[in-house]
């Protein structure tokens, strides 16, 4: 059986930031790295499931809204994913930060906090999000312009 693609990077060098995980025609997935994998040091579920639910709203409310595709964490609890049809890296990046920068200035709650809006919205903390939003805005304006390439 072939090893999926995102099997095939070496996560034992992958440091956090934003990559190209693949393109599929006119669909890029980005791999939005938060932390570095197999150190220790994961996302509990509520505030990966606040991130999700903050980034998902406003990237889907954005001025690429039309071609945003999925937002959603990675199970291994050290990133999310973003699938964007006809992708330009660098507007793909500016308004990832855009949305980064209004998670951390948004007041009240959580989108989407509601039975009737969520399977677990319980489980929802906007401290949390803002704390993860503010760590990974650092890495990536700390990066400057990425080449958004796989390192090993």
């Amino acid at each position: 059986m072939q090893k999926i693609q995102s099997f095939q990077i070496n996560h034992d060098v992958l440091m956090p930031g934003i990559y190209v995980s693949r393109v599929d025609g006119d669909i890029t997935t980005y791999d939005l790295r938060t932390r570095r994998p197999n150190m220790g040091d994961y996302m509990d579920l509520v505030t990966m499931h606040s991130v999700e639910h903050m980034i998902a709203t406003l990237i889907r409310n954005s001025d690429m809204a039309d071609d945003v595709i999925y937002f959603g964490p990675m199970g291994c609890q050290t990133g999310f994913y973003l699938l964007v049809r006809n992708a330009d890296n660098l507007r793909v990046l500016e308004t990832l930060k855009t949305c980064l920068r209004q998670t951390i200035a948004h007041e009240g709650p959580v989108f989407g906090a509601s039975a009737v809006e969520c399977g677990n919205y319980k489980c929802l903390d906007i401290d949390a999000a803002k704390k993860e939003c503010r760590r990974y805005l650092e890495v990536l304006e700390a990066a400057g312009t990425p080449d958004f390439k796989y390192k090993e």
